[in-house]
């Protein structure tokens, strides 16, 4: 998902940042004196602190004198009592603030220097020459270190050597900074590849420091040095519970402690040994109404094994069978499909519309119109409505249960295993959505996710315990504990509580219960640094904020198991994979393989509902590697068993690999190309499937683009067809990105797509559509606003050319044409992109046909008589009647002119070729002699000197000529003459 998804709390974007580096205490003494050289504005330095399990002292602080030895500098000297540490921030008294960028100082006690937020203990204005040692945590063969000291100059790209004695992993280097206490630094390879800290710099001090994945350690000790062998065991696990439903069994425990720390739990289940990094496990498919024992015992990174706590647990009755349901089968590239927010589509029952709590503040309120306002039953109630526009597939979002301030695009996945009750109705299941579709012919596809879960971490996988203190300010946001409540979406506060005021009703209102997530004590075995203890910092409403108040991907909220740790700092590069999107998805590390069976066990059950086929969000953010090793292989292994192999390969999957550049690679890196994910791997990688993936990028980028693999799948020999080769293929198609980028006109769309597709493996499955939900041609913010003629000759080229054409709900009509996609919850939907289109679907809609509509009354019956909707209407009767249009090769050889190509199928039985000119006239030499009849005119030519001209100048029209052959004659004039077709 490629969408920039806005911050809910827009309102809290102020929280500073948890502490990243914490610095020992210096000496032990209870007192410290603190240098600090302010920016040159400043006139009056105040120093507003903590000392240690200590309060803050009173907003602003207590003044610090000018430090006359050195210019721009100001001391103070503080008692901090039995503290051997204080947390710190500066201010001007005037509201101008210096928090580390939100982190706050962390500092400990004797002399601490504190300059362009970097931290030393070294006097400002000292004579004598400082110096530093860093060690940098790096997989390079050679490591530069290119640094300037603070006021000095940078050293000459790409800097110096690290060649000082250090250890396995690691390179060192000791500088002299002369008077300074400071310095900035950046690392490469010497070959163009840096780490500047996400274009941030690292700011250093002296003495030594570490520097491991963007993390900087200030005082620290050498990581070179072999620590004591540990031999010491973490406590048992206390207050063990297991409880049985149906099958599965959910373990929980009190965390152990450890005198260096506890890594994970080993789980005995009989002879199988299980693992958790948490304090919980969810034990699925077990044997019905038996007996099973569980032991559980801590580990630490030494080996060390707790004594185990242990406890019994009988289970129930048998799961019930999977659903039913079963896809409908056949070549996906006979479909259309028609991509709808199910959740802004059509409204057939109005009792699970919920607005959120950002109802009021988005404005959504005055408009009467929820986020989630469409719903399962509103789609079964216009099924006839895509059937008769011609469609024969439908994309639906996610589905899963959502957890987020604005979730209703369904791309905060908190429980992968349960579908969003905001979606479902009585009578109008998921289940039965699937099922209705499939009576009338219509395949759904369903949008999933494997790249990352909500801000609040995934059910059943991990859930982050976070901060809140209940008291006035900060009551209205936290729901009072009650015990076995959990997380319900369609349970909204109603902003009438009596214990509450008016204005904290009001920002109460439409927010679910998160009892369950908030603690106003630190969890045990909580990992995030300064748990709970008050920032200094306040929110936009005038609130203490508190650390671990909200979880993110840098304070240890998420166990590294199971949750990549980092924020993207190149998107072209390996991080990308490894580094969360934004701080509302939570990035899963989809190299653990909990997290593997978590994801392929949940996506099995829409599996076994009878879902036609996956669209793969995100997918460039998981590495090709991982996608061909564990779940493409998982999926299809699922689906062989349900339908046999056979049918198993009509289970239709497309990835959404986000590369928005006009070019066929994406600046040069394959590895984020959408064509690169069609490709089996070429060479062998470690097992481990982190190495992999790091192996894997390297190999890829090193080979370059031009040594990529290529295909002839998508190309006619000639006039003939040939029989694809799909042994290199992975088993993930692609939405064309390429195409959808440069859809700016649709003779450019055309030629962008042509150039890049010997590089898919067969680019006849391209999804191919001009805009989403995420952005309109060329990364645009507004949905498509070319004109009703411009929107009229791109179906007719998507309807012709090779791939699946694909139309964003509305666009038959050209709903919201120029309005912004997507605001998040800083503008009305009903202004966007995602605006609700129920109002163009009243009234009542029968189809008796792809294409073909029976009857219509009432608003719908406008909205279907519009010429774009004729047009298509007329394109998917055309594409349906001619095989060689849905899944025929293509070829421009012996064709001159614009948007024009031939195309054949011959394959079961079947042989179709046809000759395809869009808004302009082609001539086409060298084809086989025939009776050609055009599918849109019904003109009929004899060709007996192998060339047919084409005569046509019309943008959006079209002629199709189809040679009659023996197995499969022309099927004549197809429809009647539309605006555009004619």
């Amino acid at each position: 998902m490629s969408r920039i998804l806005r911050r809910v709390l827009a309102a809290l974007c102020a929280v500073p940042l948890l502490l990243m580096t914490e610095l020992p205490a210096a000496h032990a003494a209870t007192t410290v004196t603190v240098y600090y050289q302010a920016p040159t504005s400043w006139t009056t330095v105040n120093i507003h602190y903590a000392p240690t399990g200590g309060s803050w002292t009173t907003v602003p602080g207590v003044a610090m004198s000018a430090y006359t030895s050195c210019s721009g500098w100001y001391k103070k000297e503080l008692d901090l009592g039995t503290a051997t540490g204080m947390q710190v921030v500066f201010n001007n008294g005037s509201g101008t603030w210096d928090n580390n960028s939100g982190s706050n100082y962390s500092v400990g006690t004797g002399t601490v220097t504190i300059s362009g937020g970097a931290v030393s203990s070294s006097v400002p204005c000292s004579t004598a020459s400082n110096s530093a040692t860093v060690y940098y945590k790096t997989a390079w063969t050679t490591t530069y270190l290119h640094y300037a000291p603070t006021g000095g100059a940078w050293t000459t790209v790409p800097g110096v050597v690290m060649n000082e004695e250090a250890c396995t992993g690691w390179v060192r280097k000791t500088v002299s900074l002369g008077t300074a206490t400071t310095w900035a630094a950046t690392f490469n390879n010497g070959s163009g590849t840096w780490d500047n800290n996400s274009s941030k710099n690292y700011a250093l001090g002296t003495g030594t420091s570490t520097v491991n994945g963007g993390v900087v350690t200030a005082n620290a000790a050498n990581p070179c040095e072999t620590a004591p062998a540990d031999t010491t065991a973490p406590t048992a696990p206390t207050a063990l519970t297991a409880t049985a439903a149906g099958t599965t069994v959910t373990l929980g425990w009190t965390a152990s402690t450890d005198n260096v720390g506890v890594v994970g739990y080993r789980i005995t289940r009989g002879s199988t040994v299980l693992s958790s990094s948490t304090t919980g496990y969810t034990d699925r498919g077990l044997s019905a109404n038996t007996a099973y024992t569980y032991q559980v015992q801590a580990l630490d990174a030494a080996g060390n094994l707790s004594t185990a706590a242990s406890k019994s647990v009988t289970t129930g009755a048998a799961d019930p069978a999977p659903a039913g349901g079963e896809m409908l089968g056949g070549d996906p590239r006979k479909d259309s499909i028609y991509f709808i927010l199910t959740a802004r589509f059509n409204d057939g029952d109005t009792t699970n519309n919920r607005g959120g709590s950002q109802h009021t503040k988005s404005g959504n309120a005055a408009n009467d119109d929820p986020m989630f306002r469409g719903d399962f039953k509103g789609l079964v109630d216009k099924l006839d409505y895509i059937k008769g526009l011609g469609f024969s597939a439908i994309w639906i979002t996610p589905v899963v249960l959502n957890r987020s301030d604005y979730d209703f695009h369904g791309y905060h996945g908190y429980d992968f295993y349960e579908v969003d009750p905001r979606l479902e109705s009585n009578g109008a299941s998921y289940q039965q959505l699937i099922d209705a579709a499939h009576a009338k012919g219509l395949k759904i596809y369903q949008d999933i996710v494997l790249n990352h879960t909500s801000r609040w971490g995934a059910n059943g996988l991990y859930t982050p315990t976070v901060f809140g203190t209940r008291d006035n300010d900060w009551k209205w946001y936290y729901s009072e504990k009650v015990a076995g409540k959990t997380y319900n979406p369609l349970e909204e506060h109603q902003g009438n509580d009596s214990t509450m005021t008016a204005a904290q009703n009001a920002l109460a209102k439409g927010r679910p219960y998160n009892g369950d997530l908030w603690s106003s004590t630190a969890p045990a075995g909580n990992t995030c640094p300064n748990y709970g203890v008050a920032t200094g910092g306040k929110s936009s409403e005038g609130f203490a904020l508190y650390n671990c108040q909200w979880p993110q991907p840098t304070n240890k909220m998420f166990p590294s198991t199971l949750f990549h740790q980092c924020w993207i700092g190149n998107w072209e590069g390996e991080d990308a994979r490894s580094c969360w999107l934004h701080e509302d998805l939570a990035d899963l590390n989809t190299e653990n393989a909990v997290v593997q069976d978590y994801l392929i066990g949940a996506y099995k059950k829409y599996i076994d509902m009878g879902v036609d086929g996956f669209r793969i969000d995100t997918a460039v953010h998981i590495p090709r590697v991982t996608w061909n090793r564990r779940f493409l292989p998982a999926f299809q292994e699922i689906l062989t068993q349900k339908y046999g192999a056979t049918k198993a390969k009509d289970f239709y999957i497309f990835g959404e690999v986000a590369a928005f550049v006009n070019d066929k690679w994406n600046r040069g890196s394959v590895n984020h190309s959408a064509q690169f994910f069609t490709w089996k791997e070429r060479s062998t990688y470690s097992s481990d499937d982190v190495t992999a993936a790091i192996e894997q990028f390297n190999y890829e980028n090193n080979l370059g683009t031009g040594n990529q693999p290529t295909s002839t799948n998508a190309f006619l020999s000639g006039n003939n067809y040939h029989t694809p080769d799909y042994s290199k293929f992975s088993g993930m198609n692609i939405i064309d990105m390429r195409m959808h980028m440069n859809f700016g006109d649709a003779n450019n769309a055309y030629w962008n797509g042509k150039d890049s597709d010997d590089s898919v493996n067969d680019a006849t499955y391209n999804v191919v559509y001009v805009d989403s939900h995420d952005y309109g041609p060329n990364k645009s913010s507004v949905r498509y606003t070319g004109g009703t003629d411009a929107w009229a000759e791109n179906m007719t080229l998507m309807w012709t050319f090779r791939g699946i054409p694909t139309l964003y709900y509305g666009s038959e009509i050209e709903f919201q044409a120029g309005k912004q996609i997507d605001c998040g919850p800083t503008c009305p939907l009903a202004t966007t992109g995602r605006a609700y289109y129920g109002a163009n679907l009243a009234g009542s809609v029968t189809a008796s046909d792809f294409g073909v509509v029976s009857s219509a009354s009432g608003q719908v019956a406008t909205t279907l008589s519009q010429p774009l909707v004729k047009h298509l209407q007329r394109l998917n009767q055309i594409r349906r009647a001619v095989p060689a249009l849905q899944m025929g090769q293509y070829s421009t050889e012996g064709v001159s002119g614009n948007m024009a190509y031939k195309r054949r199928y011959t394959a079961n039985g079947v042989d179709s070729f046809a000759l395809i000119a869009v808004s302009n006239g082609a001539t086409f030499s060298g084809i086989p002699n025939g009776t050609y009849v055009d599918a849109v005119t019904g003109d009929t030519r004899t060709v007996t000197g192998g060339s047919l001209t084409i005569d046509l100048n019309a943008k959006g029209n079209l002629r199709v000529y189809v040679l009659s052959t023996s197995a499969t004659p022309a099927p004549g004039k197809i429809g009647s003459a539309t605006t555009y077709l004619k």
